[in-house]
């Protein structure tokens, strides 16, 4: 019998990873809402990796109550996620999700899903067994980068829909304007959040390519409010203008 797999936040992404480690042969145990954390991991100390897949919003509280036992065994897999968020964690693999999972649907692939960290051979083969591509990368450089694309593409579809609805494809062609405007301040809060700066021809360049994996894919989700607020947070406790976010914001209210 192979390790069991703990999976705090069994919802339609975590259903997809626990479908891959079950066809492995992992045992995959659940850890709902309002479990005891300490208590589940006395009762499994030789759980071989340990998957956190609740929303953004929820991880900072899961992150507070991970048990000392399971937090070199950490897998991370949330969107909206920097380094910083995740620096406590020895040994963290993380993985950008490129894929899409919703209710009474299943799975579409928009790019292959970036990983790195000592799980992103574990994660590799259970994706595989559902035919989901990954690919592993070499360093924390290239996470750094994956991150911010992810967090580019998130934040510019669902801000910029806010406005003009549609697709990510109709987004491009048709209000080119306000993404670049809006992709041109999330870059720029990006390196405020992590302090460095980035090649923003190759966030774009990779932007596009993602929105060339689907490009029916709606921009706006029911996060996107929430995650205008949080970006204009950010901004402000940065002390970075930010124009068009809040030239949005203001045509919301």
């Amino acid at each position: 019998m192979k390790q069991p797999i703990v999976i705090i936040g069994v919802g339609e992404m975590g259903g997809v990873f626990a479908r891959g480690f079950l066809r492995l042969g992992h045992p995959v145990y659940p850890v709902n809402r309002g479990q005891d954390l300490q208590q589940a991991a006395t009762e499994l100390p030789e759980a071989q990796a340990v998957l956190i897949a609740v929303g953004e919003k929820d991880l900072p509280a899961v992150l507070q109550k991970l048990p000392d036992a399971w937090k070199d065994k950490t897998i991370l897999l949330q969107n909206e996620l920097l380094p910083a968020d995740f620096a406590q964690l020895p040994n963290v693999t993380v993985i950008s999700v490129w894929f899409e999972k919703k209710p009474g649907m299943d799975f579409k692939v928009i790019i292959p899903s970036p990983c790195f960290g000592p799980h992103c051979a574990l994660l590799r083969d259970a994706l595989a067994t559902l035919d989901i591509p990954m690919k592993i990368l070499d360093d924390e450089d290239q996470l750094l980068f994956e991150l911010v694309l992810k967090n580019l593409y998130i934040l510019t579809t669902n801000i910029a829909g806010l406005k003009t609805g549609g697709s990510v494809g109709e987004l491009w062609t048709e209000h080119r304007d306000i993404a670049q405007a809006v992709a041109n301040d999330i870059i720029r809060l990006q390196e405020k959040l992590t302090g460095r700066s980035f090649d923003r021809e190759a966030l774009i360049a990779a932007m596009l390519n993602a929105f060339q994996g689907d490009p029916e894919h709606k921009c706006m989700g029911r996060s996107a409010p929430a995650r205008l607020q949080r970006a204009l947070n950010h901004a402000e406790q940065h002390d970075l203008d930010v124009p068009s976010l809040a030239q949005l914001a203001s045509e919301m209210h």
